[in-house]
């Protein structure tokens, strides 16, 4: 089947194109083409002046779709929340669980493994390696320090579906770093009260990534940087930030992104109510919170973040496409993502300038 899209401007992840057309063909992109150059047999889809970007990637979330996978880690649960994000445009994300039991983590893997999706790229562990002091919204009884053999444990199990490990720099040895990044583990850092130097040594032994900047961390003070300082301080350290006004200041954005550029990509933290369990989450508007009111979670989609980037921090629309795009898929590892070029999988959103989803494209076919 060919297929082709015309009519659209064009996010490609490097630049913006007007008046070329994209060719599909068996769920890969082929390339940009020109109206004159259209197959005679391609079916043709007009755009209508539309934005077209790619399939934007979350690699933090935890529901979606009545479903928060921690509570019921099935393989309805996670087709169901997979197909409520490609409807709104993210057409591949990491299924996180935050801290708890290893019954559940295990499970949650079996899921993932066994059960794949067009959309889900893997698994973000989010604990239960992390500091206690900065737990967050983490359960405190499942919070504990890392030991070798539960971590060969989850990556036997895991079979290569654990893409991304939140931990805590100043609880966890060099020794586990390294046997999950020979693991190709995305280590990140994060719910932890790292000093500079904690922070700037786990970099240095294989920590690639922060966790949701500026919350549940060591503070920036000017006595003592903490992880945001080391982030900020590093080079290749990349981090992710929830661009919603709540868990961010737009101004706090703003800064990071100056400081950071194109090391700074979008997660939406975002999880579902959910009343039974150990993790009970209750919507107050456009965000969750415990029962005792601490935040847990965000209500945003990534096409949300990228409308409240460019609306109230001021970056601009191609570049905070990239931030929930391409970098996410550099970051994985995946040129097959992320980019509107020749050999892409033809993972694609269109929208409209109210940020109003259009249409969702996976692997070349129309989902919507």
């Amino acid at each position: 089947m060919i297929e082709v899209l015309s009519n659209g401007r064009i996010y490609t992840g490097q630049t913006l194109v007007k008046d070329k057309s994209i060719l599909i063909k068996d769920g890969i992109i082929q390339g940009l083409i020109d109206t004159a150059g259209i197959p005679q047999q391609a079916k043709v889809t007009d755009c209508q002046g539309a934005i077209i970007a790619p399939g934007l990637l979350d690699l933090q979330i935890y529901g979606g779709g009545g479903y928060l996978f921690s509570a019921k880690p099935t393989a309805e649960a996670l087709h169901a929340i997979a197909d409520a994000l490609v409807a709104k445009g993210t057409t591949g994300f990491l299924i996180t669980l935050a801290t708890n039991s290893m019954e559940v983590f295990m499970e949650a893997i079996r899921v993932v493994r066994d059960n794949p999706h067009p959309a889900v790229l893997g698994l973000h562990l989010e604990g239960p390696y992390i500091n206690p002091e900065k737990r967050g919204a983490h359960i405190r009884e499942y919070v504990k320090p890392p030991e070798i053999k539960e971590v060969e444990a989850l990556l036997q199990e895991a079979e290569g579906v654990i893409k991304m490990m939140t931990l805590a720099p100043e609880v966890c040895s060099q020794e586990i770093i390294r046997l999950l990044s020979r693991n190709q583990v995305i280590v990140s850092a994060g719910h932890s009260s790292a000093t500079y130097e904690q922070a700037a040594a786990g970099f240095r032994q294989g920590i690639s990534c922060t966790t949701h900047l500026f919350n549940a961390m060591s503070p920036l003070h000017h006595r003592d940087t903490g992880l945001p300082g080391a982030t900020f301080q590093s080079d290749k350290v990349r981090a992710s930030i929830i661009v919603d006004g709540i868990h961010v200041d737009y101004q706090a954005v703003s800064i990071a992104k100056k400081i950071m550029q194109e090391r700074l990509f979008f997660i939406t933290d975002a999880i579902e109510e959910s009343l039974e369990g150990p993790y009970i989450h209750i919507r107050q508007s456009d965000r969750f919170t415990l029962p005792d009111g601490t935040l847990s979670g965000s209500g945003l989609t990534l096409l949300k973040a990228v409308e409240n980037a460019v609306k109230h921090v001021g970056i601009s629309l191609e570049e905070a496409l990239r931030m929930a795009s391409l970098y996410p898929a550099q970051i994985l590892g995946r040129p097959d993502l992320g980019s509107i070029s020749a050999g892409a999988k033809a993972d694609l959103l269109i929208f409209d300038e109210d940020f109003k989803v259009q249409q969702v494209w996976l692997n070349g076919t129309r989902n919507n």
